[in-house]
């Protein structure tokens, strides 16, 4: 709930003053160049923090005995009024020492006089100036409720800075431009608001004058200016004017204002005749205004002109994502009560809808009555057969803001009639709750008696369309519901590469597993774990296999399938045949190279791609395997790189179970024999990995989930969502 009070405060207080706020930022882009181009001048006087008022007001007045009064401006330059020898007006920049004049002063560009008049006050006088503060203030709190949005996002201040899942355009560079712009947005904005403030007089900024009780001033000892005190304490960047005295006559006296108050000097003495200090509101005022004009430092005002320029982007892209949001509601055909397939999606920023359009048109196309919500619209659904639950997470693993009701639906409207139910998540591996909302719901829905698990929950980093079409690849299978090729998926003939068969053993096989070695490019990147596409009918149905790697060469490991499309097209390949095929990038199931230890659990054919992780464990990472059979003669094809890859020290331990010879083991069984090693290894963040079928992995879970919840106190998905779990099965 706090999440939706930051978003839509956020957005109402953006859509409320982005005219006015666009108007400003346009306006102050401009005006930051306005000290850029007077500090260019050559006026600038140096080390004005060292110049006292000893070394250059006597120098000045022997130079220009008619002068009246000196200033210093943010610039720096140092300005002197007055009259000259020969009682011409003068008005020059001078060196504060010498008196060399260095220019003369140019009238304000009618330009930047415009500007300034537009961004100020609108042309609209006190009308004006009361709405350009108004939208100041806004966008404080804009500032405000976009860092509470960005902390949220990035898990807790402490995460600030750290990577960020890209997402679209918009969505990626609305924070990452956002996190480097907080703090000179933050600081235009409150600037700007002190100014209003102090403008219209809620903020007293009233400076006193000094007061001389001319019947103390004394006459003498008589000094030199030189010596006088208060200018040898006092430096030229300390100074806003000094008024020189009209006359010789003791009762005129030198007015010297300071940044911090006024001070009245005699002119005979050096006696501070007057002082006063000004109030902090007023110092505060005029930091503001060198704040928010950068008048005082060409840097400044640079950062400035970014920061406004990156104001205006974030006006675009605010809205940008706001309209693909509101863009993402689905108009649907059929109503959730008469549909047969429930598309449920919990998504921030609506990304993920993008994915269940993609499996709710399939659908569609085929006659299925389908619908899709948001989660937080989950209710009873009398008709339904299978639920899709898409989901993001959001926060510290946290539902998105369209699914924070769903866990308190789920329990007050039960389905009358079972359902078959599968969860996909998104996330990004750059946060360490990966996926977390996710598997919490996956847990939920485990629980519910109505509810039937197809698949597992599958899970999908960065948006990535392969990842999420191995999902609907499994899914498809389970639901028996044949998916054409998902737009989500680019299957472009282009992307194909050739493979060149190097070795078949289906013709020496008689348990109708055979093994497939394949030569690719040399140029092609591929590796243990990835996916081997090909198309056996050379159309849009796709097969995917996982992949080992060793010596170079792509090894599949395959069971050949009653009437199976792959398995029948791989089984009569022949050694120098030659097929077409991609490299799925299955980067979620690569070797963790960063883990102490790797646990590996493989039944049948699911061996493969762990055969080529273990011929690439050259530093000798702990490896322990752990495999199914049927039989001895299931396990003889890959018996001998077993045994090599642990007398080498690739592999540490191996064990075999065989479910139709000896004592009829299944590799759960080998599992539940290990418990207190296999809890350990987790507990030390080791990494567990499964490959092979969805049968196997269902029972490896249950068993994983009791041998968790009792050895180490936590649950199965703790691990998972801190990818100590990595599963590619099918």
């Amino acid at each position: 709930m706090t999440i939706s009070v930051w978003r839509y405060s956020h957005l109402a207080l953006a859509i409320s003053s982005f005219l006015l706020l666009t108007l400003a930022s346009v306006t102050g882009v401009i005006l930051a160049f306005q000290p850029v181009t007077e500090k260019m001048q050559p006026y600038r006087a140096a080390d004005l923090d060292k110049v006292t008022l000893a070394q250059s007001l006597p120098a000045l007045r022997k130079t220009y005995p008619g002068i009246s009064e000196l200033s210093v401006d943010a610039h720096q330059f140092v300005q002197i009024k007055g009259s000259d020898a020969d009682g011409k007006e003068l008005l020059a920049y001078v060196n504060p020492i010498t008196g060399k004049i260095l220019g003369k002063p140019k009238p304000v560009d009618e330009f930047f006089q415009w500007v300034t008049a537009l961004h100020r006050s609108l042309f609209i006088h006190e009308t004006g100036r009361f709405f350009i503060g108004l939208t100041a203030f806004l966008l404080l709190l804009i500032t405000i409720s976009g860092t509470a949005l960005i902390i949220q996002r990035q898990r807790g201040v402490k995460r600030f800075f750290t990577k960020i899942a890209r997402d679209n355009f918009a969505q990626f560079y609305h924070v990452v431009l956002g996190r480097w712009s907080l703090i000179p947005i933050f600081i235009i904005a409150l600037s700007g608001t002190y100014l209003s403030l102090a403008r219209f007089g809620l903020i007293d900024i009233n400076k006193a004058s000094t007061k001389v009780d001319f019947d103390k001033i004394k006459s003498g000892p008589k000094k030199k200016a030189t010596d006088f005190g208060v200018f040898k304490q006092t430096t030229l960047s300390q100074v806003e004017t000094v008024e020189f005295p009209f006359s010789e006559d003791v009762e005129d006296y030198y007015t010297i204002k300071l940044k911090t108050g006024e001070v009245a000097v005699n002119q005979v003495t050096g006696d501070i005749l007057s002082e006063v200090k000004y109030p902090k509101a007023i110092m505060l005022t005029n930091l503001s205004l060198d704040l928010h004009t950068g008048r005082t430092s060409i840097i400044w005002a640079v950062i400035l002109a970014i920061a406004s320029a990156n104001i205006l982007f974030f006006i675009y892209s605010g809205f940008a994502i706001t309209f693909k949001r509101l863009g993402s509601r689905t108009k649907n055909k059929y109503e959730a009560e008469e549909s047969k397939y429930i598309i449920l999606v919990g998504s921030e920023n609506g990304n993920t809808f993008s994915f269940a359009q993609a499996i709710h048109q399939q659908l569609l196309k085929k006659g299925e009555k389908s619908h899709v919500a948001q989660l937080n619209d989950y209710r009873v659904f009398p008709k339904a057969e299978h639920l899709i639950i898409m989901t993001a997470t959001y926060g510290l693993g946290d539902p998105p803001t369209n699914a924070v009701k769903f866990k308190e639906l789920l329990q007050k409207f039960p389905q009358s009639q079972a359902v078959l139910y599968s969860v996909v998540g998104f996330g990004s591996h750059a946060y360490a709750d990966f996926c977390k909302f996710a598997f919490e719901v996956d847990q939920i829905m485990a629980a519910q008696g109505w509810a039937i698990a197809l698949t597992d929950i599958h899970t999908v980093n960065d948006r990535s369309p392969d990842e999420f079409s191995l999902w609907a690849e499994a899914w498809s299978q389970q639901a028996n519901v044949q998916l054409t090729t998902l737009q989500l998926q680019d299957t472009n003939k282009n992307r194909l590469e050739t493979f060149t068969v190097s070795a078949n053993t289906a013709a020496t096989r008689t348990d109708g597993t055979f093994t497939l070695s394949l030569q690719g490019s040399k140029k092609l990147k591929v590796t243990s774990g990835d996916l081997l596409a090909i198309y056996p009918a050379d159309d849009h149905r796709e097969r995917l296999y996982s992949i080992g790697v060793v010596d170079g060469k792509i090894h599949l490991s395959v069971r050949l399938q009653s009437h199976g499309l792959g398995s029948s097209y791989l089984h009569c390949l022949t050694q120098g045949q030659k097929i077409r095929a991609r490299i799925v990038n299955n980067k979620h199931f690569h070797f963790p190279t960063d883990a102490p230890e790797v646990l590996m659990i493989a039944n049948g054919t699911g061996i493969a791609p762990f055969l080529g992780m273990l011929n690439q464990n050259k530093a000798k990472k702990p490896c322990y395997l752990y495999c199914g059979f049927r039989e001895q003669a299931s396990y003889t094809a890959y018996q001998d790189l077993i045994l090599e890859c642990k007398a080498t020290a690739r592999l540490k331990q191996h064990h075999i179970g065989f479910s139709r010879e000896g004592k009829k083991q299944y590799v759960s069984d080998l599992i539940k024999d290990d418990a207190a090693f296999v809890a350990a290894l987790l507990e030390r963040k080791g990494v567990l990995m499964i490959c092979g079928s969805l049968a196997m992995q269902k029972d490896v879970f249950e068993l994983l989930d009791t041998i968790c919840s009792e050895r180490t106190g936590k649950t199965l998905s703790y691990y998972r969502s801190r990818d100590q779990i990595l599963t590619d099965c099918y």
